[in-house]
């Protein structure tokens, strides 16, 4: 018996079969949708900024850099500092403090500083870590970080501060530390300092 070849039956088939594959793509994308979705973790991170950047913010405060020595500990290289007056108080009688501003990438929150230091005596140490932010117009500055912790380990050591939560994007952030010299011959290194950072 021989078969002849029906063009309307296979169209009829191949029709078919398109509508039961695409009855199967829409329920799977149906059944996607319900899915509870599955949102980013909060990422947090440190970046490292350059003590060698900061200002003293008194005459009385000196700041130095030896590319052999720091002259303190093991010798390790950083920001060093001096004073020729005892105590945290400045010649002006302001804070006895270094400053610099702070360039965070957009899109970031910062949650805390990391000092990472060394000193020759424990008598004169970081007394106050502060961060402040410029306000519209630049008129004031709100103190969104106090922490008043005094660092009197002699080290080499890295403290994290205290937590706060500021946003750069409202604001230019400085980050001030205020010095307490037991000695005018004590020296303070600066080895490293941090932000610590999560994505808004």
């Amino acid at each position: 018996m021989r078969m002849t070849f029906d063009p309307s039956r296979l169209f009829l088939i191949s029709l078919a079969v398109a509508a039961i594959l695409s009855l199967g793509l829409l329920a799977g994308a149906s059944q996607g949708t319900n899915q509870p979705q599955q949102l980013p973790a909060a990422k947090s991170t440190i970046m490292w900024i350059n003590p060698l950047e900061m200002r003293a913010g008194d005459p009385s405060v000196k700041l130095s850099f030896n590319a052999i020595t720091s002259g303190v500990g093991s010798g390790l290289t950083g920001l060093i500092i001096e004073s020729t007056t005892e105590g945290d108080t400045a010649e002006s009688g302001g804070n006895k403090v270094l400053e610099t501003g702070l360039q965070v990438p957009p899109g970031y929150l910062i949650q805390g500083t990391r000092v990472c230091y060394e000193t020759s005596n424990s008598r004169s140490y970081i007394t106050q870590t502060r961060l402040s932010q410029v306000q519209t117009p630049p008129s004031s500055a709100v103190v969104r970080l106090d922490d008043a912790t005094d660092l009197t380990e002699a080290g080499p050591v890295c403290i994290d501060s205290q937590s706060t939560t500021v946003d750069p994007a409202d604001g230019a952030v400085f980050l001030s530390l205020r010095m307490n010299f037991g000695n005018t011959v004590d020296r303070i290194v600066i080895r490293a300092l941090g932000l610590h950072l999560k994505i808004r």
